[in-house]
């Protein structure tokens, strides 16, 4: 017996002792390959038309123990995710709705008539998380990963530099230091962390955004934690597995707008400004994490999403003198 065969019939077991009613001779469990996450994935099929996911994580990592809450937090504020059917904490294993295969990623060769309504979709559902007060957030906020601070984006800066420009690109040691060292960088970390921040999903991105019976769904939310909205829409529309025109992006930012006036929380006048380094920020984050993810984990397929999200990166830097240096870097790349 395989290692995954053990390991399928182990939560096979799991399954049946919390859901007894399953007839045991229909109940089937496939993995899901899904993303460079810790956790693990399984189509468990009841029947023909019945299914369910079950997750299995890590128990070392604070953040996935605290999935269930997050999921149930989303569930009172009517933000679509998974609904929660049972969760073993013992074992590390959720057994969640299983909202189907289309993600918003499934339809990006689709017409922007077909995606518009669907991108539309998941910002209805990402304002409603961020326009909830701050009295509706305290509690919960206890328990999430740590805000966006000027640390952090300093940590999202560095990852970049080490995992991308370093490991996948191999720039020398004393020109790396030369970059990450830049004062500009220092400024733009510690401007956002000076700005009032709400609950973000972190990875707001295409994969994370399930699209079923028209309506988006959010997903892979454990990352939840207090920051900037603007973070967010970065995360969607600067998100390299997909493209935009200049125009379509234009259009997500206004329906974003709209949809926060509508909510009577509308967004501050340096929106804008504020979006494009966020977006300088995500980027640097997803390509640290690709260069990560492909050549220390070993997944490769995040190594070709580096020169869609490179030549992102490119242009936003291209747009802020201070950032002259590491644009013309960038320039340079092969």
């Amino acid at each position: 017996m395989t290692p995954t065969s053990k390991t399928s019939d182990l939560l096979l077991r799991q399954t049946r002792i919390h859901f007894p009613r399953l007839e045991e001779a229909k109940v089937k469990i496939t993995p899901i390959e899904k993303g460079g996450s810790d956790r693990k994935f399984y189509r468990v099929r009841c029947s023909p038309e019945q299914t369910i996911i079950l997750v299995k994580y890590n128990l070392e990592r604070e953040e996935n123990r605290h999935y269930v809450e997050i999921a149930e937090f989303l569930a009172t504020h009517k933000i679509r995710a998974p609904k929660i059917y049972f969760h073993d904490p013992a074992e590390g294993l959720i057994w969640i709705e299983d909202l189907g295969k289309t993600d918003l990623w499934s339809h990006r060769e689709e017409s922007w008539l077909v995606r518009r309504a669907f991108y539309e979709s998941a910002l209805g559902e990402i304002v409603k998380l961020h326009c909830l007060p701050e009295t509706a957030t305290r509690t919960i906020r206890k328990n999430l990963p740590v805000e966006f601070d000027a640390a952090l984006y300093r940590w999202e800066q560095s990852y970049f530099f080490e995992n991308c420009l370093g490991r996948f690109f191999g720039l020398d040691a004393r020109e790396l230091s030369e970059l990450a060292a830049l004062e500009s960088l220092g400024r733009i970390a510690n401007e956002l962390a000076e700005r009032p921040r709400v609950l973000v999903h972190r990875d707001f991105q295409s994969q994370n955004i399930i699209i079923r019976n028209g309506q988006a769904h959010l997903i892979d939310f454990q990352g939840m934690r207090p920051g900037l909205a603007e973070y967010d829409l970065a995360s969607l529309l600067f998100d390299p597995y997909v493209t935009f025109a200049p125009a379509e992006c234009e259009e997500l930012l206004a329906e974003y707008e709209s949809k926060r006036a509508a909510a009577n929380h509308p967004v501050a006048s340096d929106f804008r400004a504020t979006f494009r380094l966020c977006g300088i920020q995500r980027l640097m984050q997803a390509l640290g994490a690709y260069g990560f993810l492909g050549l220390v984990k070993g997944n490769k397929t995040f190594l070709e999403h580096i020169p869609a999200a490179i030549e992102s990166l490119r242009g936003l830097a291209g747009e802020i003198p201070e950032l002259e240096r590491l644009s013309a870097a960038l320039g340079r790349l092969p």
